[in-house]
C-alpha cells in the first residue's frame, strides 16, 4: 500500500490535483456549513451550470477558463442572491431558472463552437488531468484568500448565519456579508470545477455539512468536523479515482456519500443512547 501512495504521489498531476483539490475541499466545507443553515445550498449548484456556460464559451473562443469564468460566476453569484430576495422570483425558483437558463446556453454554444468534445465532458464530470502549472497557482492564491475572509469574518458570518434580524439589530451589515458569502462561493465552485466538475462540485458544499451536522450540534465543531470529513474524502476520493481508473469528480462524491452513511449511523445511535 506505502508503494502504490508513493507511486501516486511521484506524478505531477496527482501533486496537482491534491494541492488544489485539498484547499478547495477546505474552503467548500466552511462555506457548506453556513449555505446549508441558511437554507443557500441550491445556489452552489446555480452557480456550477453558470461555470458551465461560461467554460463552453471559454472553450469556443479559446480563452482562459478560470480568467473568464472567475468574474462572470462571481456576478452571477450577485444576480441570484439579489433575485432570490428582492425579486419577484425567489428561493429555489430563481436558482432553477439560473441553472437551467445557463446549462441550456452552455450545451448551445458548445454545439455550434467544437462540439461536446472531450475537454467540454471533462467540464461537466470533472478530470484531474487538465490542471495547468497557472492554474494551480491561481486556485492556491484563490483558495488561501476565501479561507482567510472566512476566518477573518468568522463571528459575522456566525451571526448572520443563524440570525440575521439580530445581527442587524446589533449593527452587523448583514447583507454584506450575506453578499460575501455568495462571493466566496461563487470563487469556490469556480476553482473545484474543473477537477470535480459543473455537475458535481455542489456535492463538495452539502455533504460534508450534513455528514457532521448527524454528529454535532454546535456551530464551530460542525465546521472543524466539515474540514475534516471533506479533506478526507477528498484524498481518498481521488486516490480511489487514480487505483481504479473512475472519474475524480464522482469518485470524491462518493467517499462522501459513504462518510454521511456511516456518520449518520453513528449518530442516530448515540441520540438513542442518550
Amino acid at each position: 500500500m506505502a508503494e502504490v501512495i508513493s507511486d501516486i504521489l511521484s506524478l505531477t498531476f496527482m501533486q496537482r490535483a491534491l494541492i488544489v483539490g485539498i484547499l478547495v475541499s477546505l474552503s467548500a466545507a466552511l462555506l457548506g456549513v453556513s449555505l446549508v443553515l441558511k437554507r443557500y445550498s441550491m445556489i452552489g449548484d446555480g452557480l456550477s451550470h453558470v461555470g458551465f456556460c461560461t467554460l463552453s464559451i471559454a472553450a469556443v473562443m479559446n480563452w482562459a477558463p478560470l480568467y473568464f469564468s472567475i468574474p462572470v460566476v462571481v456576478i452571477a453569484a450577485f444576480f441570484l442572491l439579489h433575485l432570490s430576495e428582492n425579486g419577484k422570483i425567489k428561493g429555489d425558483a430563481a436558482t432553477a431558472l439560473i441553472t437551467t437558463s445557463s446549462l441550456a446556453v452552455g450545451v448551445i454554444i458548445t454545439s455550434l463552437g467544437s462540439g461536446m468534445t472531450t475537454d467540454v465532458n471533462n467540464y461537466m464530470f470533472g478530470s484531474i488531468l487538465i490542471m495547468s502549472e497557472s492554474d494551480v497557482r491561481l486556485s492556491v492564491i484563490l483558495s488561501v484568500a476565501v479561507l482567510t475572509l472566512f476566518i477573518v469574518f468568522y463571528n459575522r458570518i456566525l451571526a448572520v448565519t443563524f440570525d440575521e434580524s439580530f445581527a442587524k439589530a446589533t449593527g452587523i451589515r448583514a447583507n454584506l456579508y450575506k453578499m460575501l458569502l455568495s462571493i466566496l462561493t461563487a470563487l469556490t465552485i469556480v476553482l473545484g470545477m474543473r477537477m470535480m466538475g459543473t455537475l458535481l462540485i455542489s456535492g463538495l458544499i452539502v455533504f460534508p455539512a450534513l455528514t457532521s451536522m448527524g454528529v454535532f450540534k454546535r456551530f464551530k465543531a460542525v465546521i472543524i468536523c466539515s474540514a475534516v470529513v471533506s479533506v478526507v474524502c477528498f484524498i481518498v476520493g481521488i486516490f480511489g479515482s487514480y487505483i481504479f481508473s473512475t472519474p475524480a469528480g464522482a469518485s470524491v462524491v462518493v467517499a462522501n456519500l459513504i462518510a454521511f452513511t456511516i456518520m449518520r449511523t453513528v449518530g442516530a445511535v448515540i441520540s438513542r443512547r442518550r
